[in-house]
């Protein structure tokens, strides 16, 4: 199957939309957005993630050793998008405090409809693309946020 084939097939199903952040070597917030993200286990709490090899974020989750998922509420296309992109300042003007972990990434306050904070448990090595398996140790939602969802290359509210 060709990549444009395979990219339309996938497309089709829904996903919620997640900024996974952590923190560089000098400290500085970093973070992409992803797509693949969902819970792996219950007991212990794990959850995975999906991150290209050529992510910029990618040294910081390494530095780390852990990253924080936040599940955008719906209506922050703009902030998804920003975050997809290789700019160095996608933090600017955006409200995000430390978790209670010197693991995680920033928590998009204002943006996520939830968040969790997760030790980086396992790397899976999966095409051009790291598997991210992290044991959660925080998160918390936001009681009536709804998340955003991508579908067929488009975001949408729950309700949309």
């Amino acid at each position: 199957m060709n990549a444009e084939r395979f990219r339309d097939v996938m497309a089709s199903f829904p996903s919620g939309v997640v900024v996974l952040t952590a923190f560089g070597h000098d400290s500085q917030p970093r973070g992409l957005t992803v797509s693949a993200f969902c819970a792996v286990s219950l007991e212990p709490p794990l959850a995975l993630a999906c991150i290209d090899k050529t992510s910029n974020t990618l040294p910081a989750v390494e530095h780390t050793g852990g990253f924080t998922a936040n599940i955008l509420a719906a209506g922050r296309e703009q902030l998804a998008r920003r975050m997809a992109t290789k700019v160095t300042d996608k933090f600017d003007s955006i409200r995000w405090r430390r978790p209670n972990s010197p693991i995680g990434g920033p928590i998009l306050e204002e943006d996520a409809a939830a968040y969790a904070v997760c030790t980086l448990r396992d790397t899976i090595e999966a095409g051009d693309h790291w598997v991210l398996v992290g044991l959660v140790t925080e998160g918390d939602h936001r009681e009536g946020v709804a998340p955003m969802i991508f579908s067929r290359r488009g975001y949408h509210g729950l309700n949309d």
